[in-house]
C-alpha cells in the first residue's frame, strides 16, 4: 500500500513555472519545492525578424489576407528551437503553467509570446509577478496569479514597432549616404544630439576673465572671507587693474565684523534608488559604467548563495522609475533602525513619485531583507556585488532615517564700502549621515571661530586671483543618464545600452570618463537634424515617450500612436532619398599608394577605430593601422610610443618597434621621469594627483 502511494506521488504531474534566466530559475526552484518544475526561457523566444522590416506597412495592408497596417510579423528567434521544444515538452507534462517573467513591459511581452507558443489562454490567471525574489514574495505571487496584462503587452509592442520603423528605415539611408554599419534610433539619436549640442557649446565658448578677492582672517584659527559686495552691489572685477585698485583701497581701512547670523538647518536624506539614480551614484562613487551597474544589479536581484540563508535575491526589481516604498519595506527599515541606532535616528519619510501612475508600478530599488547587511555578505560575493549591494542597502536605510542637523554661521565683514562673506558649519546631529555620506558631507564640519558684531579682525593676507569662466562640462555616463531622465527620454531599461551603442557605431568616444562626439557623430546628427528633425528633437522624443506610457496607463490603441508618427517619417524619408547627394561622399584619400598593387590608399572606419586600406578592395586586401603618436620616446629602445588597441579594442600605449620591443603602458605616458626610480610618469588622475609612476613597484605620485 505504501509502495503504491509513493509511486503515485512520483508520477503526479508537477506545476510548471517559466522564468527568463537560469539563475533565477535555480533560486525560485529552491523556494517552491518538489511540486514545481522551474525552467527558463533564456530571454525572448519570439521577435521581429532581423533580416527584414517584419512590419506590415500601410501600403502592404490587405484585409482579405488578414494583414492590418503595422501588424508585427513575429518569428521564433533563431537558435531558440531547442529551448522552445523543451518548454513545450514540459508544458504537456504539467498540471498547470505559471508565467513568471520579469514584472515590466518586456517581461509581460515575453509571457504573452510564451502563452502563444504553449497554447495558454491569456485571459486565464497564468501570470505571476513579484518585486523581489524571496521565498515569501514568490509563494504569495503563486497564490495570486492574474491574466496577462494586454495594456503592458501593447505598450511593449508599440515601442518595438516604433523603434524598428526608425532603425530599419533610416539606418539603410545612413549606409547609403554616409558609411556602412551606421544606425539611427528613436532614443539613441536624441541622446547623440544632446552630446553633440553640448560639444558645439564648448567649441563656441569664449572664456571671460574675472578676478576674485579673498582675505585670510585670524582669530583663534584662520578662516577665509570672499569679497562679494561694493556699495551694496555685487562686485564684478574683470582685470588685474580693477583687482589691484580694490586691494589698495582695502589697505586704507580695517576689517570689522558687521553681522553674524547663526542658523540651524535640516539636511534631509535622499530617497531610495530608482534605476537612473542608482546608475548615477554607482558611476560617481564606484566608477561603474551603466552597463556594469545593471549587470551586477541583475545578479543581486536574481539571487546569490549566502551562508546560512541559502540562495536569496538580495535586492528588489532593478528597473523602476519609482521612489515609493511598500509599507512592509518601511516597517522593516523602522525595526532595524530602532534596534541598531535608536528611536532618534528614525525619520520614516514617505516618498511619492510625483509622476504618472505608469512609472510607479514598482517600488524603489531596495534590499529584500535589511537584516542581510553588506558586511554579512562581504566575503561570500564578488567585490563588485558587495560594493553595489552596500550602496543600495545604505541608501535605503538612510532614506528612512532622520534628517541631519547642521549649525551654520554666516558672517559679513566690512572694510569701508567693501563687504566680505565668511561661512562655516558644523554637524550637530549626524542623522542619516551615520549610514550614507560622502566626502562633500565632511565639508560641513568647518565652523567659524566665535565672532562678535563690531569686533576688528586681524588679517594675514588679502589677495586677488585671476579666473576665467569655464565652458559647460562634457557629459559623463552619469550626467547623460541624469539629462535623459530629466528630459523624459527613454526609460530605465534603455539607459544602459545607449552609450555602448553610440560607442560601437563610432559616434562618440570616451576621453577619460567624458563622452566626446566624433566627426562621424556630428555628420550623422547634422544629417538627421536636417532631414529627420523629430528623430533627434528632444522635446518630440519626450512627448512620444509619454504617448507610449499612455498605452499602458489607459489602454488606448497603440496603432494610432504609430500612425501619427509614421506619416511624418514616410514624408521625411522620401525627401531625404531625393535630396541627399550620394556622390558627395567620396572616399577620403591618404595621399599614399598601396604597397602591394599601387592603387590609392583610403581612410576607413572600423569597429575599433580608423584604419588605412587599399581602394582596390576586395581584389586587394592590404591594410595598415593609423598611427597616433604620443610624442613620447620609448625608454627601452628610443622608438615612438604610439596609441595601440588590444584584441578586445581597449586602448593602450606601446612601442612602434613592436614586436622587437614590447614596452607598453595602459595609461598614457608623458615626457617626464619619476624622480624616485627614473621610470616614465603616466597620466593617472586622482583627488590628490594627476600623474603616477609607471613602475608598479614605485608609489610615486605627482
Amino acid at each position: 500500500m505504501a509502495t503504491a502511494k509513493a509511486k503515485a506521488k512520483t508520477t503526479a504531474k508537477k506545476k510548471l513555472v517559466i522564468v527568463e534566466s537560469p539563475s533565477k530559475a535555480k533560486t525560485i526552484g529552491k523556494f517552491l519545492g518538489s511540486g514545481y518544475k522551474v525552467v527558463a526561457s533564456v530571454g525572448h523566444v519570439r521577435d521581429l525578424p532581423k533580416s527584414r522590416l517584419g512590419i506590415v506597412l500601410p501600403e502592404e495592408a490587405n484585409a482579405e489576407e488578414g494583414k492590418e497596417a503595422f501588424d508585427p510579423q513575429y518569428i521564433n528567434i533563431r537558435g531558440k528551437g531547442d529551448v522552445i521544444k523543451e518548454l513545450k515538452k514540459e508544458a504537456k507534462k504539467a498540471s498547470r503553467i505559471y508565467l513568471a517573467t520579469d514584472p515590466d513591459r518586456e517581461g509581460e511581452a515575453i509571457s504573452w509570446h510564451l502563452a502563444f507558443l504553449l497554447g495558454i489562454d491569456i485571459h486565464e490567471p497564468c501570470r505571476v509577478v513579484f518585486n523581489e525574489i524571496t521565498g515569501k514574495a514568490v509563494k504569495e505571487a503563486i497564490k495570486n496569479p492574474r491574466p496577462i496584462d494586454l495594456n503592458l503587452v501593447d505598450a511593449q509592442q508599440a515601442r518595438r514597432v516604433l523603434d524598428r520603423l526608425v532603425g530599419y528605415q533610416i539606418s539603410p539611408l545612413l549606409w547609403e549616404k554616409i558609411s556602412k554599419g551606421l544606425s539611427a534610433g528613436r532614443v539613441q539619436s536624441a541622446a547623440l544630439r544632446i552630446i553633440c549640442d553640448r560639444e558645439k557649446e564648448i567649441q563656441a565658448f569664449v572664456p571671460e576673465e574675472y578676478w576674485t578677492v579673498t582675505a585670510l582672517f585670524r582669530k583663534s584659527k584662520t578662516f577665509e572671507g570672499k569679497l562679494f559686495e561694493y556699495k551694496g552691489k555685487k562686485t564684478e572685477l574683470h582685470s588685474r587693474e580693477e583687482s589691484d585698485e580694490v586691494l589698495e583701497n582695502l589697505k586704507k581701512g580695517d576689517f570689522t565684523v558687521e553681522t553674524v547670523e547663526e542658523k540651524e538647518r535640516r539636511r534631509k536624506p535622499a530617497p531610495p534608488f530608482t534605476t537612473s539614480s542608482l546608475q548615477q551614484d554607482a558611476s560617481n562613487k564606484l566608477n561603474f559604467t551603466t552597463k556594469k551597474t545593471m549587470m551586477v544589479a541583475q545578479q543581486l536581484y536574481e539571487g546569490l548563495e549566502i551562508k546560512g540563508r541559502g540562495t536569496v535575491g538580495l535586492v528588489s526589481y532593478i528597473r523602476t522609475d519609482s521612489v515609493r516604498l511598500s509599507d512592509e519595506a518601511r516597517a522593516m527599515a523602522k525595526e532595524y533602525i530602532f534596534r541598531t541606532m535608536g528611536e532618534k535616528y528614525y525619520g520614516g519619510t514617505v516618498y511619492s513619485n510625483g509622476k504618472k501612475e505608469v512609472q510607479d508600478a514598482h517600488e524603489a530599488i531596495r534590499p529584500s531583507n535589511v537584516e542581510i547587511t553588506p558586511e554579512e555578505i562581504k566575503d561570500q560575493v564578488t567585490r563588485e556585488q558587495y560594493n553595489l549591494y552596500r550602496l543600495i542597502w545604505q541608501r535605503f536605510v538612510a532614506s528612512q532615517m532622520s534628517a541631519a542637523m547642521v549649525h551654520g554661521v554666516k558672517a559679513v565683514i566690512a572694510n569701508g564700502d567693501y563687504r566680505f562673506k565668511a561661512t562655516g558649519s558644523k554637524i550637530t546631529f549626524d542623522g542619516f549621515l551615520r549610514v550614507y555620506s560622502s566626502s562633500k558631507d565632511l565639508e560641513e564640519d568647518k565652523l567659524l571661530p566665535e565672532l562678535e558684531k563690531g569686533e576688528k579682525l586681524d588679517v594675514e593676507s588679502v589677495d586677488g586671483e585671476q579666473n576665467f569662466t569655464q565652458p559647460p562640462s562634457r557629459y559623463t555616463e552619469a550626467t547623460l543618464v541624469k539629462e535623459l531622465e530629466e528630459k523624459e527620454i527613454g526609460r530605465p531599461s534603455t539607459y544602459a545600452p545607449i552609450v555602448g551603442t553610440l560607442s560601437d557605431r563610432r559616434y562618440i568616444k570616451k576621453e577619460k570618463k567624458y563622452l566626446v562626439p566624433t566627426d562621424l557623430g556630428f555628420t550623422v546628427t547634422d544629417m538627421l537634424s536636417e532631414y529627420f528633425k523629430e528623430i533627434v528633437d528632444v522635446d518630440f522624443t519626450a512627448q512620444m515617450e509619454r504617448k507610449l506610457d499612455d498605452i499602458e496607463a489607459t489602454g488606448c490603441s497603440w496603432k494610432n500612436v504609430i500612425v501619427d508618427y509614421y506619416d511624418t517619417l514616410k514624408e521625411e524619408l522620401e525627401r531625404a532619398h531625393e535630396e541627399i547627394d550620394v556622390t558627395s561622399r567620396e572616399p577620403e584619400l591618404t595621399g599614399e599608394n598601396c604597397e602591394l598593387c599601387g592603387r590609392p590608399l583610403v581612410l576607413k572606419h572600423g569597429r575599433y577605430g580608423d584604419f588605412i586600406a587599399c581602394s582596390g578592395y576586395p581584389e586587394c586586401k592590404f591594410t595598415k593601422t593609423v598611427v597616433q603618436e604620443t610624442g613620447v620616446k620609448c625608454p627601452q629602445c628610443g622608438g615612438d610610443i604610439i596609441v595601440r588597441r588590444s584584441k578586445r579594442g581597449k586602448i593602450f600605449y606601446g612601442c612602434s618597434n613592436y614586436p622587437e620591443c614590447k614596452q607598453a603602458y595602459w595609461n598614457k605616458p608623458v615626457n617626464e621621469k619619476c624622480p624616485v626610480c627614473g621610470s616614465l610618469l603616466v597620466e593617472k588622475k586622482t583627488k590628490s594627483s594627476e600623474y603616477a609612476c609607471s613602475n608598479t613597484d614605485c608609489n610615486y605620485k605627482k
